[in-house]
């Protein structure tokens, strides 16, 4: 068991100036929990709202409650092809025989005359006036021009009431949504054919260092290639966001400086990889701090500690840890709740399934810890975790071969195999 100790000006872009205390933080080492807290109380909403055609909608952040303009469905309808009656009309027991006296197909006004008998009636079509019951065409008996009726048949079988599905007026889509096809449909059926929705947040994209190379020119003695770009621009794409891959900043506090300053018009976020800690050469924080203001929150997470939160003119700041898989980490579970505050979106918590360790594991009370381990079936057909041979953060193969992140709670000291754990799929998180 787990043992326990370039856009429109800067004065349209509404709410963007956060409060003094926006970034405040003790020096203890910050809880997950706290982190994201933090985040939704004190950080505004910067995104503006626009309307769009269903068809544009998809990813998109809801901007308003969505309410159904009608009954869904508008009106009580056959759920099946068969025979619509008055449940009054059927015998207490034994069969019923009634005649058939019309036919209604989907699409079909039915007559102002109450029911007579049976109606033939299709899936979708309207239910006569005073019906209230359908009879599925498979189990009844048809000859001449009646119907021979089964006994038992509960009153309102096999209909669908108007307003079943959702009422005129409920809630068809909360705001703050990230609309999916399902919602889109929704939108459609209750009569909406275009949303109201956040415009798509913009985020500036850089890595810091001498050491790093673009990815098809010739490397140097000590440089290695930059992989943080590539990671970052695509999850943040999945997330919705509009990202201008700026390249690499070398050590150079000047250029630093002005790169940075450069790209806070425009954008909503700054978002850099690496050169945020003490280092002598780990520019990032000086030049952050002669355009604006920084905090550097130390989260208890590993991998991932160090993050800098902070602000260039009006432009939110964030700089990551330079590990591939602390960059992945920290996008996870700090950015993304910030960007869902930043876009108007609720702070959901990412998709997780319990699993069962395969692995004996020791860690040090007081953080979070992820665990990159790959899945499999156990005996009883349930997933098992197993840990992934290799840990360090710089590993990218960690990240390709696994199946997701096993958490390890802040005060847990030990994981045994049996222990049930929480696990984030990356199939299920982007």
């Amino acid at each position: 068991m787990l043992a326990r100790s370039g856009h429109e000006p800067r004065e349209l872009q509404a709410v963007a100036q956060l409060t003094d205390d926006c970034f405040a933080f003790g020096g203890k080492l910050m809880r997950i929990e706290e982190a994201v807290t933090l985040i939704a109380e004190r950080m505004p909403v910067l995104a503006d709202v626009e309307t769009v055609p269903l068809a544009h909608a998809d990813g998109r952040i809801c901007a308003h409650d969505v309410l159904a303009q009608h009954d869904l469905p508008p009106f009580t309808n056959s759920a099946v092809d068969g025979y619509a009656v008055r449940h009054a009309d059927l015998a207490r027991a034994g069969e019923t025989r009634l005649p058939v006296s019309g036919r209604l197909a989907a699409g079909a006004v039915p007559g102002g005359a109450a029911i007579a008998g049976a109606v033939r009636i299709f899936t979708g079509a309207p239910m006569p006036n005073g019906a209230d019951t359908v009879f599925m065409q498979e189990d009844v008996r048809a000859d001449g021009d009646g119907v021979s009726l089964p006994p038992n048949l509960k009153r309102g079988a096999n209909t669908r009431p108007a307003g079943e599905d959702l009422p005129r007026g409920g809630l068809a889509i909360p705001a703050g949504r990230r609309l999916r096809p399902q919602d889109l449909a929704l939108a459609a059926a209750t009569g909406h054919a275009e949303l109201a929705v956040r415009r798509r947040l913009r985020v500036a994209l850089f890595s810091t260092g001498d050491e790093l190379a673009e990815p098809g020119l010739p490397l140097r003695s000590g440089q290695v290639y930059d992989s943080n770009r590539a990671l970052l621009a695509a999850l943040l794409k999945r997330l919705g966001v509009e990202v201008d891959d700026l390249g690499i900043i070398r050590d150079d506090p000047a250029a630093l400086k002005a790169r940075l300053d450069a790209a806070s018009g425009g954008h909503d976020l700054v978002l850099t990889s690496g050169g945020v800690s003490i280092g002598e050469e780990d520019h990032v924080k000086g030049a952050v701090e002669a355009l604006g203001r920084l905090a550097v929150w130390r989260l208890a997470i590993k991998p991932g500690r160090p993050i800098a939160l902070g602000q260039i003119g009006d432009t939110l700041f964030v700089g990551l840890p330079g590990n591939p898989v602390a960059v992945y980490v920290t996008l996870l579970f700090v950015v993304r709740p910030l960007l869902a505050r930043l876009g108007g979106g609720l702070t959901e918590s990412p998709a997780a399934w319990p699993v069962r360790a395969a692995f004996e594991y020791r860690k040090k009370p007081g953080r979070r810890e992820y665990v990159r381990v790959c899945l499999e079936r156990g005996p009883d057909g349930a997933p098992v975790a197993r840990k992934f041979p290799r840990e360090g953060a710089g590993m990218l193969t960690s990240l390709t071969e696994s199946d997701g992140l096993v958490e390890l709670p802040d005060d847990a000291t030990t994981v045994a195999p049996g222990d049930m754990l929480t696990c984030y799929p990356h199939a299920l998180l982007w």
